[in-house]
């Protein structure tokens, strides 16, 4: 199968090119390398340098290279910066999403795969959530993913474009090629790597006093790996003719807290880890937990690497082998 994947070059994008190119799929990854690498693209794969607000770029990408499904991975994605600058979220969230589906409505190309987020639930009455929990975004950045879920349910029942939605939270861990390589980084598991390389500050707990085990928030954490097989299963659940689906992607299990990341993070270090306890922010849920009971039931998808210090080690690994903030 020909795919192009937007945001190839980023963290999750370049895992999941990994991933297709592995099994034989022929993998173009169109990308503006704002946030991306190039590096991080596998030799394989074609690389498309593209902004996806160029109408004109993108449909000719895909019609020279004979394109027959989408991986939409390519967004802005942090929460704090969209709130300070909500114009920004729209127009590369919303604006450039829909330049996409107007192409792949002009090119006949039907499966789409999005990479969404749980953010769309904004704070949850109960845990973990379902897919058919109220939607209620607390930020730009969870309400123009939203908005664009809804633009593919109204395109898919006007156009008949097919489409699978994955929304998740915490992407953690690294495969021996790509790991996360943010600017700024604002995630825990590369913020604690950091810190115990001597690479970066102290890390801040924003908040001790939640009802949680220790007090500290608690996350699901999917390893890299697992949210790549996720989106090859959608595509090929697309692929076999199956209906339009909405997927949380969850770890499984109780989650983890903030303090447990550091703890894990320690013990596959062998370092100490310093951390200081900060304010709460604004907004942060004391839990938030996604069930993956119906992607695992329909297309067989179930986390493989759901060990927190798995995921961990594959991170610093990666950090050690690249010297990327490399251990003192």
């Amino acid at each position: 199968m020909r795919v192009l994947v937007t945001g190839g070059a980023g963290y999750i994008g370049s895992v999941v090119t990994e991933a297709l190119v592995a099994r034989g799929d022929e993998v173009v990854v169109y990308d503006d390398l704002s946030k991306g690498h190039r590096d991080a693209i596998v030799d394989e794969a074609v690389f498309v340098h593209g902004d996806l607000l160029d109408r004109a770029a993108l449909e000719g990408a895909l019609r020279h290279h004979r394109v027959e499904a989408v991986v939409h991975m390519a967004a802005a994605s942090l929460v704090g910066e969209s709130v300070r600058d909500p114009a920004r979220y729209y127009r590369q969230n919303v604006i450039a999403g829909l330049v996409l589906l107007d192409a792949l409505h002009a090119c006949d190309i039907r499966p789409l795969v999005f990479s969404s987020t749980a953010a769309v639930y904004g704070e949850p009455a109960k845990q973990p959530i379902e897919e058919s929990d109220p939607t209620a975004p607390t930020s730009p950045y969870g309400a123009t993913k939203l908005a664009f879920e809804d633009a593919l349910r109204w395109y898919d029942g006007a156009y008949g474009l097919r489409y699978a939605s994955l929304r998740y939270f915490n992407a953690a861990g690294a495969t021996a090629r790509n790991a996360e390589r943010h600017d700024p980084e604002t995630h825990l598991v590369p913020l604690v790597l950091d810190a115990a390389a001597g690479a970066g500050p102290e890390v801040v707990v924003y908040g001790d006093d939640y009802p949680t085990r220790d007090g500290t928030c608690v996350r699901d954490y999917i390893h890299v790996v697992d949210l790549a097989d996720a989106h090859l299963r959608a595509l090929d659940a697309l692929r076999s003719q199956r209906p339009s689906r909405v997927y949380n992607l969850g770890c499984g299990g109780q989650g983890y807290t903030v303090r447990e990341v550091i703890a894990a993070a320690e013990r596959v270090t062998g370092r100490r880890i310093p951390w200081r306890v900060g304010p709460r922010r604004p907004g942060d849920p004391a839990v938030l937990l996604a069930s993956s009971a119906r992607i695992a039931g329909e297309l067989g998808w179930v986390p493989q690497q759901r060990g927190l210090d798995d995921i961990v080690a594959s991170a610093w690994a990666w950090r050690v082998a690249h010297g990327v903030g490399a251990p003192v």
